[in-house]
């Protein structure tokens, strides 16, 4: 028995248009297969097709089946679909690339028949299977009845013609319109060949044949209607959930160049032997987003809402985590986090604690960044947060702090030698010259200038540079690989920011 708790807040949209009759059957068996008393207990399902010309076989056709399932699922998305069934055998040959690209939970067509099949015909191990030559040799059926718990089995042909080919793709087959007939004949005649080689139950492979199914009578063996048993098993949602790939979203744009760099971390921090090991990325590039700096110590127009549409097109994006590659812009933060659902990494303290674990005896912290930064207090409350006392430049080197990032020949500029690297020195030999031994480049555009993990000032002074967006893009990298080492469903996320 089916309860309405298992169907509640689902929403399932079919693909039709591959075979259009044998998709209407396959709606038609899951509304059927509801468990309703009245209309209003029916499940919530949208069929949609379209005009599908594709050849029958060949990697044309697969990649026009490819696209247009692909955005018929992506239209399903946009309309609050959560389950997608596929009544199509061929586009099971590539439904790990459809998985992989959608959020949505896409139902397996052949796992319901092998389920159906465990559950209803315990002993069977000799599966006879009708399908197209095209899934035959793509040794689809092969993949989920694998030796040595059961052997498929095959159709021979008849005189060089493919009986299943000609029987549903034929001039006068299942296709076009004939559900009895020559077709149905063809087919029976595929079936008393599959029970001949030992089968001991056959089970369609194609739409069209489980929609004639019921024509072709009865056999020595169990014939099973694959569409019901696909209906029935869509509507019992023992699937589960959809297993999420870890989305890394990225507020670009804060600065350009910084972000860019950002990434490059990201890339230089994973763990790879391939590209597919990499990360999945979303970076919403917004260089519109007003100045963090120009806000916070002038009267600047509050980048507030700006950051916080970023952050919800990211998470519209299917991002899991937010990352913000910009130390001013996390004055802003707590404004924002309590609004979204997704968490966002912060910087700030994430570096905090990548201090203390590398110098446990650490008592002050130098700070180079914006006087945004400094006047917002982020760095120095979460310094003080972690025991450590905040060091900053005197007025003097802090005005050329400020014209190293945004003068004329700055960073954000394109510049990253000459005077803007002069002014950041000046800076450093100053903090070094009131006992400063760990610096933090407090502004993403800082290491650009400075790449090195140390600097040696003009007294022979070594002080250490801390790269609060190499620390970052550390976090992002452990946080997905974790998730990669244990999947998890979206929901499974909680909001909030990641200390």
């Amino acid at each position: 028995m089916i309860s309405a708790s298992v169907l509640s807040g689902k929403k399932f949209g079919v693909v039709g248009g591959l075979g259009p009759l044998a998709s209407a059957d396959v709606f038609f068996k899951l509304v059927k297969s509801t468990p309703a008393s009245s209309d209003a207990e029916h499940v919530d399902v949208i069929f949609e097709q379209h005009p599908f010309g594709g050849a029958v076989t060949g990697s044309e056709a697969t990649t026009q089946r490819k696209l247009y399932i692909f955005d018929m699922i992506s239209s399903f998305e946009k309309r609050g679909v959560t389950t997608v069934v596929l009544p199509c055998f061929l586009s099971h040959t590539f439904i790990d690339e459809l998985k992989a690209n959608s959020p949505l939970q896409i139902v397996d067509m052949v796992e319901a028949v092998r389920s159906h099949v465990r559950r209803k015909f315990p002993t069977a191990r000799r599966i006879g299977v009708l399908t197209s030559d095209y899934t035959r040799r793509k040794g689809l059926f092969e993949k989920y009845f694998a030796a040595p718990e059961f052997e498929i089995i095959h159709p021979r042909p008849r005189d060089g013609v493919d009986l299943i080919t000609e029987a549903v793709y034929g001039a006068n087959g299942v296709k076009s319109g004939n559900l009895s007939g020559r077709p149905v004949a063809l087919l029976r005649e595929a079936c008393e060949d599959l029970i001949a080689q030992g089968a001991n139950i056959i089970v369609p492979g194609m739409t069209e044949v489980a929609l004639v199914a019921g024509e072709m009578g009865a056999f020595r063996v169990p014939l099973i209607d694959s569409n019901l048993a696909y209906a029935q098993y869509v509507i019992a949602g023992d699937y589960g959930s959809p297993e999420s790939i870890f989305k890394v979203g990225v507020v670009g744009g804060v600065g350009p160049a910084a972000t860019v760099d950002f990434m490059q971390k990201i890339v230089r921090n994973t763990p790879a032997n391939r590209d597919q090991d990499h990360i999945r990325l979303l970076i919403e590039q917004n260089p519109q987003i007003p100045d963090r700096t120009e806000n916070l110590i002038g009267d600047g127009p509050d980048p507030t809402i700006s950051l916080y549409a970023t952050c919800k097109k990211l998470e519209s994006g299917d991002a899991d985590l937010i990352a913000i590659p910009c130390n001013t812009a996390h004055a802003f933060v707590e404004r924002i986090q309590p609004y979204l659902g997704i968490p966002i990494v912060n910087m700030l303290t994430v570096t905090v604690r990548h201090l203390r674990e590398t110098f446990p005896l650490l008592r002050s912290v130098g700070v180079l960044a914006t006087s945004g930064t400094i006047a917002s207090g982020v760095y120095e409350k979460a310094l003080e947060s972690g025991g450590l006392q905040q060091i900053v430049p005197r007025a003097d080197l802090q005005a050329r702090v400020m014209e190293a990032i945004y003068g004329k020949e700055g960073v954000k500029a394109g510049f990253t030698t000459g005077q803007c690297l002069d002014d950041v020195c000046a800076a450093i030999d100053g903090l070094i010259a009131e006992g400063v031994e760990v610096i933090i480049l407090g502004c993403t555009e800082l290491p650009l200038l400075l790449p090195q993990k140390s600097f040696v000032g003009k007294t022979g002074m070594r002080v250490s540079l801390v790269d609060p967006t190499d620390v970052l893009a550390q976090q992002c990298v452990a946080l997905a690989t974790a998730a990669a080492e244990r999947p998890t469903t979206r929901s499974e996320h909680s909001p909030g920011q990641i200390r």
